[in-house]
């Protein structure tokens, strides 16, 4: 009976330490090994995250882009620091391309250059190198309102003198795909508006450097970099706005007449509404390479989101005179997949007014 009790007892211990010995193995080491993880450092803490702009220093891209980056990082686990490097060059696209191909995806690098190029991806643009449905969308602060300025001196102050000039007024460009580019072209193909187009410039910066030594008579570009970058001369009366490309006026441009309005056939109603309205509303995308991991795009979306919400950026963004409409990823995403399906026909039209 004593062997019988000391043998239970013995099972007892033995069975109280196999079983203490379980719950250390399979819930105090996990717990343990997990606690690390749950409070590791955070990727872009130490980190610097660089925005390539794809257009010069000085111009609309470039400035959104700093201001931006003044204010994001505190919106990214890890508080990042995020420089601007400007990248120029055929539009945007020498940009482009490296974000697509050359930077790494490792969430460290953004792109920021013009959107039209996803338009020129299925016009068959020279020079493209990505695709833009493979990008990594972050998303866009704000669409581009286009409008067309001359300079006062250039003679064209409304658009019934453009409409009826005997020299087509010279007018700065930086390169295909740019809105700087497309939207001219788009005008005279829709509208028969005479324009000598210059282009090669390397952003608006050089392109207002050039109107204001009346190299150049105007430019058509954003109406918020007009006034961000041009205001004193539009304030002076020395730039006048005669034209702005969009669906409705701006509420800053009520009495600036809309070039849709002047289209007389159906045809060039709807090239203006793909090349100019629908394009413009992802000109500002802020891209990343194709496949970065996926939950540095979340973390990047939603610090973007953020940033936009963030009182200081938009004092920023007041003070600099900059609109802010802006798009999600998930926004741009959608956005670009349906310009890219566009049908043959229009998309044969688009090549014709744009070549």
């Amino acid at each position: 009976m004593f062997r019988k009790f000391k043998g239970s007892k013995l099972e007892g211990i033995k069975g109280f330490f196999l079983l203490t010995v379980y719950l250390f193995v399979y819930l105090f080491i996990p717990l343990s090994l997990s606690a690390p993880v749950s409070a590791q450092t955070p990727f872009y803490e130490g980190k610097t995250l660089r925005i390539i702009v794809g257009l010069a220093a000085g111009g609309g891209y470039d400035l959104y882009a700093r201001t931006m980056a003044r204010r994001m990082g505190r919106h990214i686990p890890g508080n990042p620091t995020m420089i601007v490097e400007n990248m120029p060059g055929a539009g945007g696209l020498i940009a482009a391309n490296h974000v697509y191909q050359v930077a790494k995806p490792d969430g460290l690098t953004m792109g920021h250059f013009s959107g039209v190029l996803f338009l020129g991806q299925i016009l068959g643009q020279k020079g493209i190198e990505f695709d833009g449905l493979k990008f990594e969308h972050i998303g866009a602060p704000a669409k581009i309102d286009a409008a067309c300025a001359f300079t006062k001196a250039s003679g064209i102050t409304s658009i019934e003198k453009w409409t009826v000039s005997k020299t087509p007024p010279k007018m700065g460009a930086t390169a295909p795909g740019s809105i700087t580019h497309d939207v001219p072209k788009i005008l005279t193909a829709t509208l028969g508006l005479p324009i000598h187009l210059v282009t090669g410039y390397k952003g608006t910066a050089d392109i207002r450097l050039a109107v204001e030594s009346g190299e150049l008579s105007g430019i058509c570009t954003g109406w918020e970099s007009l006034k961000a970058t041009w205001r004193s001369a539009i304030e002076a009366g020395d730039m006048i706005v005669v034209l702005q490309a969009l669906p409705k006026p701006h509420p800053d441009l009520p009495k600036v007449p809309l070039a849709i309005s002047f289209a007389k056939t159906e045809e060039a109603r709807r090239l203006m509404q793909i090349g100019i309205h629908d394009a413009s509303a992802i000109t500002r995308p802020y891209v990343l390479p194709p496949g970065t991991l996926k939950d540095r795009v979340q973390i990047l979306r939603k610090a973007f989101i953020d940033t936009m919400k963030d009182p200081a950026f938009l004092a920023d963004a007041e003070k600099s005179n900059l609109d802010l409409d802006p798009l999600t990823g998930e926004e741009m995403e959608r956005t670009v997949a349906g310009l890219l399906k566009l049908e043959s026909p229009l998309v044969t039209k688009l090549k014709d007014a744009l070549k």
